[in-house]
């Protein structure tokens, strides 16, 4: 039925990216946008199907719920993170087939969406600094668990609520505006490009009326991954 859309890979790599990061502009309630580039393998692309990953992502979020929304082909994706409670939902719409379908995220689930990111440590100012999305923001130093160093730029001038990048840098004190993580195989950098704090509304983690409940490998099955 989604021969052509490949949804699943695509909703994986993009689970991680709904859990952003704990960073002094208060806010609750607001939209981010960011800017993806990827380095994708052949066996990667071909896993999609020749649809291609977005370049541009918006992040719903209120205090500690965040939605994503995007097209791919003919299909929807919604994907819904409680960052309080570790879980989540992952929505797929497609009006042409007249079918919806909904996959919880149990705790385990989003633990196993996230367990392939090293363990970041040993963060270090280095005091560059360069304007990011129109806030200051700073160049930091750390190491993963290799003991590689890295590198990713963060502001102090966000206080977002539990959205959650502290998941993916505890300790860095500050909100991170441009990393590179690879996550489920593939390299992504990640910028931000603007911060909206128009309201958004409540965002829920039920099912919406309508969605067929399913799983992660039937959606797989359904968009034709293993």
């Amino acid at each position: 039925m989604f021969k052509s859309i490949k949804t699943s890979f695509i909703a994986l790599i993009l689970v991680g990216s709904a859990i952003i990061a704990h960073a002094q502009k208060k806010l609750t309630e607001g939209t981010l946008t960011y800017g993806l580039e990827y380095k994708l393998t052949d066996e990667q692309k071909s896993q999609m199907g020749g649809v291609e990953p977005p370049a541009e992502l918006k992040v719903k979020f209120n205090n500690g719920l965040t939605k994503i929304e995007m097209e791919q082909g003919p299909a929807l994706i919604g994907i819904i993170s409680d960052n309080n409670q570790k879980t989540g939902l992952i929505l797929v719409d497609v009006p042409v087939a007249q079918k919806q379908y909904a996959v919880k995220q149990s705790k385990e689930d989003v633990a196993k969406a996230m367990g392939d990111l090293p363990k970041y440590s040993d963060f270090k100012a280095s005091g560059e600094k360069q304007t990011i999305a129109g806030y200051s923001a700073e160049k930091y130093t750390f190491k993963d668990d290799k003991g590689a160093t890295l590198e990713l730029w963060a502001t102090k001038d966000l206080d977002l609520p539990n959205v959650g990048a502290q998941n993916y840098f505890p300790g860095l004190n500050a909100f991170p505006v441009k990393y590179t993580l690879t996550q489920r195989g593939v390299l992504t950098t990640t910028t931000l490009k603007a911060v909206s704090e128009a309201k958004v509304g409540a965002i829920s983690i039920a099912v919406p009326a309508g969605y067929e409940e399913t799983t992660m490998q039937a959606l797989m099955s359904m968009s034709g991954g293993e």
